[in-house]
């Protein structure tokens, strides 16, 4: 259990790391983008590893796990947008209208994207709309920091609103596996010593 929780975890800071990329750089890695954008759908998985297609694809997340705990130069930035997602998450299960219309809205974009392109423009345009009609009614709303430019730019943030929605659903799985802030402060070491092997296996594994 402990160990799916790190995987929740990686997801959630994969999507916001994303997000941050997007925000103040305009871009973000396109294989981890798709990963976080497929996770949204797969709302029954049978374990946190089979949301994100296998642990292979959460070494962005991972990495930032990592990073966020061992580095002293941490991202703090990316540490107040996570805690926001968190936050959104938690006033979410409050709103049961919200969740309810979020579900449905997931499933009717899920039955008419095509596998292989759940990050087309089309999807992820759609996925940006939900999030606008239902998460981001919500208080307190995250308010992603970056560079005016890429901000403003219609597409770029489609993409973003559609990654902070991953990252809200990975952290719904982190919380159903016990995941809470009181446990991630006084754990984030053990966090990241798990992280590191997690890694480990996904080199070895040759991904």
């Amino acid at each position: 259990m402990r160990e799916e929780r790190v995987i929740a975890l990686a997801g959630a800071l994969q999507a916001t790391s994303l997000v941050r990329s997007l925000a103040t750089r305009g871009q973000a890695d396109n294989g981890a983008t798709r990963t976080s954008l497929e996770s949204i759908f797969k709302i029954d998985a049978d374990n946190a590893a089979d949301v994100f297609g296998g642990v292979a694809n959460l070494r962005l997340g991972l990495e930032t796990i990592v990073a966020q705990v061992d580095s002293p130069q941490r991202d703090l930035t990316l540490t107040r947008l996570l805690i926001n997602v968190m936050r959104l998450e938690r006033t979410a299960t409050r709103h049961r209208d919200v969740l309810r219309s979020l579900r449905e809205g997931i499933e009717t974009i899920g039955r008419g994207a095509v596998p292989t392109e759940t990050d087309s423009t089309d999807t992820i345009g759609r996925l940006a709309k939900l999030y606008s009609a239902t998460l981001s009614t919500l208080r307190p709303r995250v308010l992603v920091e970056g560079n005016p430019r890429f901000l403003n730019d219609p597409a770029n943030v489609d993409r973003i609103r559609a990654l902070l929605m991953a990252a809200v659903r990975a952290t719904v799985l982190w919380r159903q596996l016990g995941g809470s802030q009181l446990r991630l402060f006084f754990r984030h070491r053990q966090y990241a010593m798990m992280a590191r092997g997690l890694l480990a296996q996904c080199t070895l594994s040759g991904s």
